[in-house]
């Protein structure tokens, strides 16, 4: 079982963002690898408090972990696990950095000697999803136009920063001499800079390319939701990490079935005789059409309970309902007889309404319907 994300950083479920920060600021120095050299267990560790905070740093993510624990994040794509050390050092690497002369890199994994893999730059396409996909789940292969790697581009130690990514400089002040770092303008951090660049490559040694991307889109999916597609983006130079490939999820409307959550809803109309007498209807569900039986009486505004025929949890909690929504229609144009019927029938002492216990009320509907 996966620990407690709060636990992990020693910190309430009440911290604030700064307690978080700093929390993990001093787990990840605890742990980090340039301290633990060949330390399996520090950098385990060390992924864990990344992920922990990767969710708890972020106020959506957090109300989701503190509602539904680890299985807010089963669904894939979401956050919360299979962080690498080379995501953890990108997005986190200012937190901590500066304890480890300024790259957060240090010598680990291929870092040695304070030099960085810069990341390349994100991606973003937006991806366009019927009701039925979102339902069960899609995985859609989408063209996508990435900056590569040139192929024959050769890279050189950068001759400015001498391979380490950054320059120093030390300053004289009244409180003695200050060094500072900064990113190596020369090489743009990455330590190294192009020997050889083939024809129609970029100053950075890439050429873009098209490229087809198959992307798995979990069942529950709701529009503004944004995946990521790790490695995906556009290369980085100089051997660095490339950047991600995040897709932004929108969703069609249906004609005639409504999301709510992972509910669907359903407006169902049939005429007067049908609810005297009762009838049969086909109605559209997820699956197809389906047919249900209304039986004789049947009021205006009756809410019929499809179970586990609605939207695919997200969380892996089963499926939402489908609910159908009775309505009585109205004629609002009479020929003579039929107006003649109906005054006949307001003397009829069975067409008086004599609603009964059972016959609940619009708002007893409402509330049933969300418990």
């Amino acid at each position: 079982m996966k620990e407690d994300y709060y636990e992990l950083l020693g910190v309430s479920k009440g911290a604030t963002a700064a307690e978080i920060k700093k929390a993990y600021r001093k787990k990840a120095i605890e742990f980090h690898p340039d301290r633990n050299p060949g330390d399996a267990t520090a950098e385990e560790n060390f992924k864990k408090a990344a992920e922990a905070y990767e969710v708890l740093s972020d106020p959506n993510k957090r109300a989701r972990y503190d509602q539904f624990g680890h299985q807010a994040f089963e669904g894939g794509g979401f956050g919360g696990g299979g962080m690498n050390m080379e995501d953890i050092f990108s997005q986190f690497g200012d937190i901590f950095g500066s304890a480890f002369g300024g790259s957060g890199f240090g010598g680990f994994g291929g870092f040695g000697g304070g030099q960085r893999r810069v990341k390349g730059s994100n991606l973003r396409i937006r991806v366009t999803l019927d009701l039925e996909e979102v339902a069960l789940g899609v995985e859609k292969k989408i063209k996508v136009k990435r900056k590569v790697q040139a192929p024959g581009v050769t890279y050189k130690t950068c001759g400015t920063c001498g391979g380490n990514g950054q320059v120093t400089k030390i300053t004289n002040t009244i409180l003695g001499r200050m060094q500072t770092a900064a990113t190596c303008t020369a090489c743009g951090g990455s330590g190294q800079v192009i020997d050889s660049r083939p024809d129609g490559a970029d100053a950075h040694g890439l050429v873009m390319q098209e490229e087809t991307v198959s992307i798995k889109i979990p069942g529950g999916v709701e529009s503004g939701m944004q995946l990521k597609v790790s490695g995906k983006g556009n290369d980085a130079p100089g051997n660095g990490v490339p950047g991600d490939l995040l897709v932004a999820i929108e969703t069609r409307e249906h004609p005639t079935l409504k999301r709510e959550g992972d509910n669907l809803h359903y407006d169902l109309y049939i005429s007067m005789p049908d609810a005297v007498l009762g009838t049969s209807k086909e109605i559209d569900t997820i699956g197809g059409k389906v047919r249900i039986k209304l039986e004789p009486g049947i009021q205006s505004g009756k809410i019929l309970r499809l179970r586990n025929k609605g939207i695919q949890s997200i969380n892996g909690y089963g499926a939402g309902d489908l609910l159908v929504h009775v309505n009585v229609w109205t004629p609002k144009e009479l020929s003579k007889e039929q107006r003649e019927f109906f005054e006949r029938m307001q003397e009829d002492d069975k067409f008086a309404p004599k609603p009964e216990k059972s016959d609940k009320s619009f708002f007893e509907k409402v509330k049933d319907m969300f418990s």
